[in-house]
């Protein structure tokens, strides 16, 4: 299940993740899927978040739920790319619990690369795409 992501990073839950309910909330899903993949922009494929000619806004998301998780736990989140077209993008993650085979949460993100001062669309190219031509899955 997990072999399929070609990007992962290990995510320590805060005490603060958790609800009344006793587990990590689903908004702490959504906003660790969102830091990944902007961690993984930033570091991995060189995009410029405050001076960058264009920027990803986020255009849809989605997340399904299949187990529960909850502070001091870890998080094993995985990421890939499952589409990768002219001017968007559609991120693929899985986050795991720190044994790595069980699945907490799946998700995707799909981005639409615009240029920063207009906000219409701009092609995704040179080492942005190559970045994540990488991380491409069949």
């Amino acid at each position: 299940m997990g072999a399929d992501y070609m990007h992962w990073v290990s995510v320590p839950t805060r005490w603060k993740d958790n609800d009344v309910y006793g587990h990590v909330n689903n908004a702490v899903h959504y906003s660790l899927m969102d830091t990944v993949i902007n961690t993984w922009l930033i570091e991995e494929a060189g995009l410029d978040i405050h001076a960058g000619g264009s920027i990803g806004l986020c255009v849809e998301s989605h997340c399904t739920y299949t187990a529960s998780v909850s502070f001091p736990e870890v998080i094993r989140v995985g990421l890939r790319i499952g589409k990768l077209g002219r001017s968007s993008v559609r991120y693929e993650l899985g986050l795991f619990k720190a044994d790595g085979a069980t699945l907490v949460a799946e998700g995707h993100f799909v981005h639409v690369f615009v240029d920063r001062d207009t906000r219409r669309p701009t092609e995704i190219g040179g080492g942005l795409r190559a970045a994540m031509e990488r991380l491409v899955v069949a």
